[in-house]
């Protein structure tokens, strides 16, 4: 168990968590998107804006947090579209 948390932990650290975020999205919007579920996807993309947006500077870079400003703006437009 050890051996294989060492190796998680050396391939992590090459990255910030702003990088490590952005895969959780596109992981999470790529597995929603077989349920063809627009709401979904509006709540995922809402939500992970969120998150961008309350990280802090000094773990992720500053453009993660305009990510997250876009992401909480475009994410209720595709909740609103889903619901028709």
């Amino acid at each position: 168990m050890d051996i294989a948390l060492q190796i998680i932990d050396s391939f992590l650290l090459q990255y910030n968590v702003g990088q490590a975020l952005l895969l959780l999205l596109i992981v999470s919007v790529l597995g929603a998107l077989p349920l063809k579920s627009m709401k979904l996807v509006g709540l995922t993309l809402l939500t992970f804006g969120a998150i961008f947006v309350v990280t802090p500077a000094s773990m992720a870079p500053i453009h993660y947090k305009f990510l997250g400003l876009a992401l909480i703006f475009v994410g209720p437009m595709v909740l609103i579209v889903g619901r028709k």
